[in-house]
C-alpha cells in the first residue's frame, strides 16, 4: 500500500557513491527504528564489511549503561552521509525546516513559532511534539543527494544542484507503484495555541478528517475518513472513505486518538506548476504521501521523493498538493499560517 523501503543498489568497491567513506571518515547516522527515525547521529567509518555495507562507531551512543564503550553498528550506504559543514551566522525565521540538537542527535522539525532571545518552537511531525530551543542548538535541514548537499550551502552552484538532482535511477509510474524530544532547557514540551478548541467540538459526527498511521509502511501518509463516533475525550471512531475491512465486505471503521487525526485540509492554490524541492503530497493507493519533488518534467508531470522509503515516484499534476501540517489547530505551510 505505501511505497515500500528497498536495500540501495549495491555499489562495487570504486563506486563513487561509496568512494568517500573510508575507515576513520567522520559520518552521520539515521536509523530506520521506531523513535529514531528523522534524527542523524555522529559516528566514524570503522571499516567496510560488504560493497554497500560498513562498521560504524557512534561518538555519542554507547554499548553499554556504564557509558564505557562507544556503540558499534553495521549499517547500508543509504543510512551514511557526510558530516555537512558548520554554518556561522545564520538566522532563522517562521517555517524554516531545520535540524535541532538533542539527545546526542540531530532531529528534523519545522521552526514555528520565533520565542525572542534567540530562542525557537520547532514542530517534530515524527513524535508530533513542539519544543522550544535556543539559536545555537538549531541548523538548516539539509539533505545528501548525488553527493551535493541540498539545499546548497553558499559555496555550492545551484545550477550545478538542480542538474544533478536526487537519488534513486529507476523512476516508476505511480500507478503502477506502491508508493521523546525535550528541551535541553526544560521548556514545555508543548506549545499550544492561544485560542484551544475543545477537540469533541472540532471532530463532530459526520465530520471529514485525515487520518495516520504509525504503522510500517504507513509512516507519512494521511487516509480520508468521515468521524462516525466520538468515543470518550481524545478517542474517536472513523470510518474511511477508501479503504476496505478484511472481508472487502464494508468499508474499515477504527478507533483513532487525536494525534492521528486531523481535519480535511483546506485548498491551496498552485500557480502554475510545484516547484523544485518543493514539499507535496502525493496521492496514491487512496491515501496522500509525503514527499518533494525532486525533478519536473513535461506535461506537467513531477518525479517526487518519499524520503521515508527512499523511492521516486511520477504523478501528474493533479495527483499533488501543497503539504500542510496541523499544528495546535492552525494549518501550517512553508511560508504561513493558515487560521482555521
Amino acid at each position: 500500500m505505501a511505497p515500500k523501503s528497498k536495500p540501495s543498489k549495491t555499489s562495487s568497491p570504486s563506486s563513487p557513491a561509496t568512494a568517500p567513506f573510508k575507515a576513520g571518515f567522520a559520518v552521520e547516522v539515521s536509523s530506520d527504528d521506531d523513535g529514531f527515525r528523522g534524527s542523524w547521529f555522529t559516528g566514524k567509518i570503522i571499516r567496510r564489511v560488504a560493497n554497500d555495507r560498513f562498521l560504524i562507531e557512534y561518538d555519542n551512543l554507547m554499548a553499554d549503561e556504564g557509558g564505557s564503550k562507544q556503540l558499534r553498528e553495521v549499517l547500508k550506504l543509504h543510512q551514511l552521509r557526510p558530516v555537512p559543514p558548520a554554518e556561522t551566522g545564520r538566522e532563522f525565521k517562521f517555517g524554516d525546516e531545520v535540524d535541532a540538537y538533542h539527545n546526542d542527535g540531530w532531529w528534523e522539525g519545522h521552526v514555528t513559532e520565533e520565542c525572542g532571545n534567540g530562542r525557537f518552537a520547532v514542530y517534530f511531525r515524527v513524535s508530533r511534539e513542539q519544543i522550544v530551543f535556543q539559536k545555537e542548538e538549531l541548523r538548516l535541514h539539509r539533505e545528501w543527494f548525488n553527493e551535493n548537499w541540498v539545499p546548497p550551502f553558499e559555496n555550492q552552484q545551484q545550477q550545478q544542484e538542480q542538474e544533478k538532482v536526487l537519488l534513486t535511477p529507476n523512476v516508476k509510474s505511480a500507478q503502477n507503484v506502491t508508493p521523546d524530544v525535550k528541551s535541553a532547557q526544560t521548556v514545555t514540551p508543548n506549545v499550544k495555541s492561544d485560542e484551544i478548541v475543545n477537540e469533541e467540538e472540532r471532530f463532530r459526527v459526520g465530520t471529514p478528517v485525515e487520518v495516520s498511521s504509525d504503522e510500517e509502511g504507513f509512516q507519512g501518509a494521511w487516509f480520508s475518513a468521515t468521524v462516525v463516533q466520538v468515543i470518550r475525550k481524545g478517542k474517536f471512531l472513523v470510518e474511511y472513505q477508501s479503504l476496505l475491512a478484511d472481508d472487502d465486505s464494508q468499508l474499515l471503521r477504527e478507533e483513532v486518538d487525536t494525534h492521528h487525526i486531523r481535519p480535511h485540509p483546506q485548498q491551496t492554490v498552485v500557480n502554475g506548476h510545484f516547484s523544485l524541492l518543493e514539499e507535496v503530497d502525493a496521492f496514491h493507493n487512496d491515501g496522500w504521501w509525503i514527499g518533494m519533488v525532486s525533478k519536473v518534467l513535461d506535461n506537467a508531470r513531477y518525479v517526487v521523493y518519499f524520503r521515508n522509503s527512499s523511492e521516486e515516484l511520477e504523478f501528474q499534476h493533479s495527483q499533488l498538493r501543497k503539504h500542510q501540517d496541523w499544528i495546535d489547530g492552525k494549518w501550517i505551510l512553508t511560508s504561513k499560517v493558515l487560521e482555521l
